[in-house]
């Protein structure tokens, strides 16, 4: 262990570099012993460095407000039974999907593991250092809601809701959104339209889509925003809730 006085490890804190001070401080001295003071150094960032990223990951994954922040695109179930293809939940774990700003949409019955999905790929994000959100439609129709009711309320709420990198929407579709709540999903889309990605996690298939969107020139403009360059997961109708509990 290094020594440190008290005034280094002061001024260290306050340039914002207690990782370093705490991997300095670490650092055994009988293992680095013959070292070279640069061999030492990188030694010393390296572990700073990886103790600053893991603090970064976990804060963006805590903010991202995931339902399911244990979801692992690695530990899926059934993928074969539940018709999942292997390639394409792999591809979605390398977030190339978002640099290319596609979307994605989960689409399968009630507990086919829909919203775990879409909380996994949100945090394989985190662990990319991209920042995501997931929210469930009423949740940001009540979140609307109130935003219109404050001083430049809408305007936060629309710029909040663009920035994220990704934004998972679950239980998409639920309910029928009213002429405002259309009104908003179309300026939200647009602005999120080819410079970030969105994933939907949904009961109902495209066919249903226009339909519950009111038929009308919001139903036209919204899914123009969608379909065209978007990635379709079929989750099937395995009951993924049942599995779980059949397999306590």
């Amino acid at each position: 262990m290094i020594g440190i006085d008290i005034e280094t490890k002061r001024k260290l804190r306050e340039m914002g570099a207690a990782p370093l001070l705490e991997a300095l401080e670490a650092q055994d001295q009988t293992l680095v012993l013959g070292l070279s003071f640069e061999d030492r150094v990188r030694l010393v960032v390296d572990e700073a460095h990886s103790t600053f990223n893991h603090a970064k990951v976990e804060g963006l994954i805590r903010r991202a407000g995931l339902r399911y922040p244990n979801a692992d695109l690695r530990r899926i179930d059934l993928v074969e039974e539940r018709g999942l293809d292997r390639n394409v939940i792999a591809q979605l774990g390398t977030c190339g999907f978002i640099d290319r700003q596609q979307n994605v949409v989960f689409q399968g019955f009630t507990g086919s593991g829909k919203s775990y999905l879409g909380c996994a790929v949100a945090k394989q994000a985190c662990q990319h250092r991209i920042r995501a959100h997931y929210i469930r439609m009423p949740d940001l129709e009540e979140a609307w809601a109130l935003a219109k009711d404050k001083p430049l309320g809408t305007t936060k709420f629309l710029k909040k809701y663009a920035a994220f990198t990704l934004l998972v929407t679950d239980e998409w579709l639920l309910d029928h959104p009213d002429e405002g709540m259309r009104s908003m999903l179309l300026e939200l889309l647009e602005r999120r339209y080819d410079t970030a990605s969105t994933v939907f996690c949904t009961q109902y298939a495209k066919k249903d889509w226009h339909q519950r969107l009111g038929s009308g020139v919001h139903a036209d403009a919204i899914m123009d925003r969608i379909v065209h360059n978007t990635i379709w997961v079929d989750t099937g109708s395995h009951n993924m809730r049942e599995h779980a509990t059949l397999t306590q």
